[in-house]
């Protein structure tokens, strides 16, 4: 299934039905009194979460949707049915904006809550409304009100606890493969990883969702690789894992890796450096252990980094990931 994660789309809410102008007719009766019903009305549009989906490819194909009109009143004072509310089905984490303002409308994150979008018109009145003392024969109905009408731009924002941050290649996709049931395409070559992968945390007390991202490489806030435009897909989570590759194909120290990717998200609009970040110095198997313990005294020194915010592991091996994980259960509910 390709991953689709903004669409633009309108949405109409149904129109009121008019009011009927009628009279009373019976045997026996000549004259009998104004009976018109009123219009019902028109139906109201809601977007509800389905838990099943990841994408929003439904709305590439599909870019109105409308509600049914209510049916006009008619004789006997019987009032027109109302029109069907419509319901649309959207990814939990699903942001609903104004597509001429840019005001969030509805952020989509509770699958029990219908999220009304858009409202039907009322319907108009018969003219059984309009009997008075003085007028007993009024011939005036009124036509329903036009239901509300909006234009939207959708963008899904996955919902995760903690997210991945890495060049290409760092060993981000192989990390979520070997600690949850997730499988992203992993390869050595850059952007093995086209779409943000979620995958679910089994710990000891309880689960969570960690997600992943493909690599940013330098000048991606200026629109260079893919990971700029999926950086919303974590600027839910608590927590970021910063990813330094030690054994990268180019020269890039772990220093460049680390200052040049928090550049990268300082130029993000959701000030992603203010959120609590780890370093996760992956492809220990690669190297000696003098090296390794050089890189981390390096990078506590050059970069003012805790010692406990470092973590040494191979996401290949899995050496070093269960001290990770408990680190991480233990920091995201410690609450």
């Amino acid at each position: 299934m390709n991953f689709i994660d903004e669409a633009y789309l309108e949405v109409r809410a149904g129109d009121g039905g008019s009011g009927a102008s009628s009279f009373r007719r019976e045997k026996y009766i000549p004259f009998g009194g104004p009976d018109g019903g009123d219009g019902g009305k028109g139906g109201d549009i809601f977007f509800k979460v389905n838990q099943n989906s990841n994408t929003l490819i439904d709305f590439q194909n599909r870019k109105v949707f409308e509600a049914k009109n209510g049916q006009r009143g008619s004789g006997k004072n019987k009032s027109g049915s109302a029109g069907d509310d419509l319901f649309i089905s959207v990814p939990k984490g699903t942001v609903i904006y104004d597509n001429l303002t840019n005001e969030e409308l509805i952020d989509c994150t509770d699958e029990n809550i219908d999220y009304l979008i858009v409202k039907g018109g009322e319907g108009g009145h018969g003219n059984a409304r309009f009997k008075s003392s003085t007028n007993r024969a009024p011939r005036k109905s009124t036509p329903g009100f036009k239901g509300e009408i909006r234009s939207l731009r959708l963008e899904l924002k996955s919902l995760a606890d903690v997210g991945l941050v890495g060049f290409p290649n760092a060993g981000k996709s192989t990390f979520l493969n070997h600690v949850s049931s997730a499988k992203p395409k992993i390869g050595n070559y850059p952007f093995t990883t086209l779409r943000p992968h979620l995958g679910t945390i089994k710990g000891i007390e309880s689960s969570y969702v960690i997600a992943d991202i493909p690599g940013l490489i330098e000048g991606a806030s200026d629109g260079a690789g893919l990971g700029i435009k999926f950086l919303k897909h974590i600027s839910r989570t608590g927590l970021l894992l910063i990813f330094v590759d030690l054994f990268p194909s180019d020269d890039l120290s772990p220093q460049k890796q680390i200052n040049s990717l928090k550049k990268e998200l300082e130029a993000y609009k959701d000030n992603l450096t203010q959120k609590v970040s780890w370093i996760v110095c992956n492809k220990i198997d690669l190297l000696a252990t003098e090296d390794l313990k050089s890189i981390k005294k390096n990078l506590q020194e050059e970069l003012d980094i805790n010692k406990n915010d470092i973590f040494m592991i191979s996401a290949a091996t899995g050496e070093g990931v269960n001290e990770l994980l408990n680190k991480l259960e233990t920091e995201i509910f410690k609450n």
